[in-house]
């Protein structure tokens, strides 16, 4: 079973024939919002809204572990993630897809794991923190599709939910990342924990702060996102339908 978890501007799945809302119960809590079983091209599909139906969760809120298990208990097997985040460098700019390859984690405070209580301890193998060929699935659904999408890139997680300063966004070029968001981790670890295939599709929403000439404005990125969905929800139907 294939699943999906929107991020900010895929609140929703449009195109999904729903067949059932699941309302899961973990040992971590809720998820984020009710499990969407359907079918998306023909085929069955998992959805799950990471920050909530009304995007009421900010990303250090989210209950990532609940998330996760709640797909796995429903019996997916590959999880792609729409993330919005902020570029660093070319040829990320606005509007731009991506499907990153590596991860810098910023987070703090939240919970990393299934293993931290009490019930032993779990070392995984996280140095493709994204699992390669589901990765190049999500890019050749791009290529079906006819949208462009950058492939590899490192994926800054920072804790939010403010935007970073300049001189945050400069650290973390220095750094190597060439993308920044604030969801990317501890989903993806949470789901090599699950033994589940995981890949991103982060699109760029606006240039991190201070590299472009004009102050961020939540308006443009909010229009930008809006527009870019519309390509997200191709790759996703080539993707389902390969």
């Amino acid at each position: 079973m294939r699943a999906v978890i929107g991020g900010s501007g895929l609140e929703q799945l449009d195109g999904l024939v729903i067949e059932h809302r699941h309302q899961v119960d973990t040992p971590y809590g809720e998820p984020s919002a009710p499990v969407i079983q359907g079918r998306y091209e023909g085929q069955s599909l998992l959805f799950l809204s990471r920050h909530g139906e009304r995007h009421q969760w900010p990303p250090h809120r989210v209950n990532y572990r609940a998330n996760i298990h709640a797909l796995k208990q429903l019996g997916a097997q590959q999880i792609v993630a729409v993330a919005a985040v902020g570029g660093l460098v070319e040829p990320n700019g606005p509007g731009a897809l991506n499907v990153p390859d590596q991860i810098l984690d910023y987070t703090w405070g939240r919970p990393q794991s299934f293993y931290d209580d009490g019930q032993g301890v779990e070392h995984i193998d996280f140095s493709q923190p994204y699992t390669p060929a589901l990765r190049q699935s999500l890019l050749e659904a791009a290529q079906t599709a006819g949208e462009p999408a950058v492939d590899g890139g490192v994926y800054a997680a920072t804790q939010g939910p403010r935007l970073e300063t300049a001189a945050e966004v400069q650290r973390l070029i220095r750094d190597g990342a060439h993308l920044v968001g604030m969801t990317g981790m501890p989903e993806a670890a949470l789901a090599r924990e699950a033994e589940l295939d995981y890949a991103c599709l982060a699109v760029v929403a606006n240039w991190g702060a201070g590299i472009a000439d004009s102050e961020l404005s939540l308006d443009e990125i909010y229009q930008t996102l809006a527009r870019s969905m519309q390509r997200v929800r191709h790759v996703l139907a080539a993707w389902v339908a390969a």
